[in-house]
């Protein structure tokens, strides 16, 4: 197959261009805004609706933060000590989602701490959101052309722009499939059916670590960084901790009662 030949800008005004992927972000956080206010009055809690929306604008700025220290640190730190200004030019690429993940998470705190507000009841609605923003997210990399996969003679391997010749796997879909979808049903399903604080949440981290770790084997690695012990790939060293996390937390969730 052969990849379309998706423009990424989808708006043109004179020197402004608007990219889908930056379209995809902004899909992203306005569906996470009525998420987390049906998820909000459902549950009860003391916030209107602009404190809603000051949550997902406290939320946004520290998953994009987050986003590009994550990888500056993990993925091209020599690059940018010896090139510092690149830092600032978010347009080149460069975003990290754990990076991203423990942005959101301390704006999220600094939120909940604002509002004295319990993390779990509030990091419960807020994750279930999450999803539809990865799925979004990965569409985007599909769009761009971009995070491909490895090299495959599957009948849907797809010959990438910046892929060379061979076909490769779709792992974005793959990704959004798997982090946007499936992940958004099961935490949806234990949002209703499950009552202790904190599942939702935990499940969520352990859900992309499996997801992201086992995507991994068929999605091509940084170029920088190639495999560490000769098989797995930094993806994969950041997300496995995620999922034995995830997964003892949840279990300790419903320990506890």
């Amino acid at each position: 197959m052969v990849f379309p030949d998706f423009d990424p800008v989808f708006l043109r005004l004179g020197p402004l261009q608007f990219r889908w992927y930056g379209l995809m972000y902004i899909c992203g956080f306005v569906a996470a805004y009525f998420i987390i206010l049906a998820g909000v009055r459902r549950k009860g809690l003391a916030l209107l609706k602009d404190d809603v929306a000051d949550l997902i604008f406290t939320v946004a700025l520290g998953v994009i933060l987050g986003g590009r220290l994550g990888y500056i640190l993990f993925y091209d730190l020599s690059y940018y000590l010896s090139s510092p200004l690149k830092v600032f030019a978010v347009w080149e690429g460069g975003m990290s989602f754990h990076g991203g993940l423990s942005g959101a998470i301390l704006a999220g705190l600094y939120f909940i701490r604002k509002h004295k507000l319990s993390f779990y009841r509030l990091a419960d609605i807020g994750f279930l959101a999450a999803p539809v923003g990865l799925g979004l997210g990965r569409i985007g990399n599909f769009i761009n052309g971009e995070l491909y996969g490895r090299v495959t003679d599957l009948p849907w391997g797809m010959v990438f722009p910046g892929g060379g010749s061979l076909p490769r796997h779709p792992s974005q879909l793959y990704e959004a499939f798997l982090e946007g979808l499936v992940m958004f049903i099961i935490l949806y399903t234990l949002s209703r059916k499950v009552a202790r604080d904190g599942v939702v949440f935990w499940s969520f981290i352990g859900l992309y670590g499996l997801f992201r770790f086992l995507v991994e084997f068929v999605r091509e690695p940084d170029e920088k960084l190639g495999y560490f012990f000769g098989l797995f790939s930094m993806g994969q060293l950041l997300s496995l901790p995620m999922f034995l996390l995830g997964a003892v937390m949840v279990i300790r969730c419903y320990r506890r009662g």
